[in-house]
């Protein structure tokens, strides 16, 4: 962002919009991995707020997303460029309104008439015509040293610059932009939280699943070291019940190191100490979603979209750049003045006073104008085709969002049927081998079969969970209403889960 800076005539260089284009969080942007690299990505670090605590923190979405809107970085640096353009539009406001100061000032000076020209033989031929004898002229002293004191108040006002106002006004819509982007940055921050949450959910969950089948891995290790003991099962039983058994281990290993990473990178997003630990109080929400038509999201997300109302501003502020290179060729007329006192220290003050108008017209300026009005119109042009590929990108993201959600909430319903078949088939093949009817090998293959599904229907839940977040974001509403999205209450596992 440029400064624009009044000098004599105020001159706008051309005021830049160069604010922080901010992701816009399609299906297709979320299917892609943030870099893990604050410096690379601001919205996956924070600004450190909370002291880290030795007891566990229960932590809820909301209280995650409320962190989040507080310490994350992105956000953080989006409010200091709020910030700045507020602070540059004070400065400009303050350019066309009166300047008053005052001055003041006391000192010793030593005059030399010698210096200056004068000598005694001139200064007698003055003196000596108003009847100063010739004597007392030759003497007169041609060095003096005189207390002066000096009080004066001035003031000055631009009554007349068109180019200024319209830069005012400019910079007006450039904090409006800056606003915006805030807002956007707000919702993004709100979308990469709750991402994180719903990651270190699935996790979690996975974790859970993985426990529940290393128990039942366990009973059935257990069932088939006593039917070799009895001689009633061979040891090939036993062996393939153990290689289940270790192979779910490690399992479990993996996904509670992926559920411990997973609320390292959430502390990170919200502020928190990477080693503080956190209880997630929310469990995995699923709930449908009402359907919507493209033509209602495009029209909620045309209102609702900051970034588009951001691009909005920043057009606005373009075209009054331009306005303003355009005026520059008309003349500015401002006033100044001043009035004092000045004397002899402790003596005989005089009054001063100065009144002047200043007329400016520019002759010679011709290269400036015209390189300031091809910077002009190149920024605003540049602005009005990422507009109207904005339009278009909302479109897209709008039809990918309703997409993606109809297809996750028919994974998710395939998924969750899996899980039920999966368990019952297991259930099945237990008893065959509890009494004896079969070997352990389609236990083994079942207890496979159960976990592939397990793991389906966990991601196909976070996947749709995911899918209506992006919806949210897309729409523009992600930061006020994505509890009606992910609402609070958990769904009820499937058979065969926790």
């Amino acid at each position: 962002m440029k400064a624009l800076r009044f000098s004599g005539r105020p001159h706008p260089a051309g005021l830049a919009v160069a604010l922080a284009a901010l992701m816009s969080a399609g299906p297709a942007a979320l299917g892609q991995a943030n870099p893990n690299d604050s410096a690379q990505n601001a919205y996956v670090g924070s600004v450190q707020a909370v002291a880290l605590s030795p007891d566990a923190k229960k932590l809820s979405l909301d209280e995650a997303i409320q962190l989040g809107i507080a310490n994350n970085l992105a956000l953080t640096l989006a409010r200091e460029n709020q910030k700045s353009a507020t602070a540059q539009r004070q400065q400009l406001v303050n350019a066309l309104l009166p300047n008053i100061s005052a001055h003041a000032e006391r000192g010793t000076h030593q005059l030399n008439l010698e210096a200056e020209g004068f000598n005694t033989a001139l200064i007698a031929s003055f003196l000596t015509p108003f009847g100063l004898p010739a004597s007392e002229a030759a003497s007169f002293p041609l060095v003096a040293t005189v207390d002066s004191t000096v009080g004066q108040l001035n003031v000055s006002q631009a009554l007349f610059t068109w180019e200024g106002w319209d830069v005012w006004k400019a910079a007006k819509a450039n904090e409006k932009a800056a606003y915006y982007n805030t807002q956007s940055s707000r919702g993004l921050v709100v979308l990469n939280v709750g991402t994180a949450y719903l990651q270190a959910l699935q996790a979690s969950a996975q974790v859970d699943y993985a426990q529940a089948l290393l128990k039942t891995d366990e009973t059935l290790l257990y069932q088939a070291q006593e039917e070799h003991k009895a001689g009633t099962a061979a040891n090939l039983d036993e062996l393939r019940a153990r290689v289940q058994y270790q192979t779910q281990q490690q399992t479990v290993i993996a996904e509670q190191n992926a559920f411990e990473k997973a609320k390292v990178a959430l502390n990170r997003e919200i502020g928190l100490d990477p080693a503080q630990k956190i209880e997630l109080t929310d469990a995995t929400p699923y709930s449908d979603l009402a359907t919507m038509t493209i033509e209602e999201a495009r029209q909620k997300a045309y209102a609702s979209r900051q970034d588009f109302q951001s691009m909005r501003a920043q057009m606005l502020t373009a075209h009054l750049e331009r306005q303003a290179v355009k005026h520059e060729r008309l003349p500015s007329l401002t006033f100044s003045g001043n009035y004092g006192v000045t004397g002899v220290t402790g003596e005989v003050y005089h009054g001063t006073f100065t009144a002047m108008g200043t007329l400016s017209i520019p002759i010679f300026n011709e290269a400036t104008f015209r390189g300031d009005r091809d910077v002009a119109v190149a920024q605003e042009e540049e602005l009005q085709s990422q507009f109207h590929d904005l339009e278009t990108k909302i479109d897209q993201q709008l039809r990918d969002s309703l997409l993606d959600l109809k297809t996750a909430s028919e994974l998710v319903k395939v998924a969750r049927s899996n899980v039920d078949l999966a368990t019952t088939a297991l259930e099945q093949t237990t008893d065959r081998f509890q009494a004896g009817v079969d070997d352990n090998l389609p236990v083994v293959q079942a207890q496979s079969t159960l976990a592939q599904a397990q793991t389906q229907y966990v991601n196909s839940v976070y996947q749709f969970n995911q899918a209506k977040l992006g919806l949210a974001r897309n729409l523009g509403i992600i930061d006020t209403q994505y509890r009606n999205y992910i609402p609070g209450n958990s769904a009820v596992p499937p058979q065969g889960g926790k």
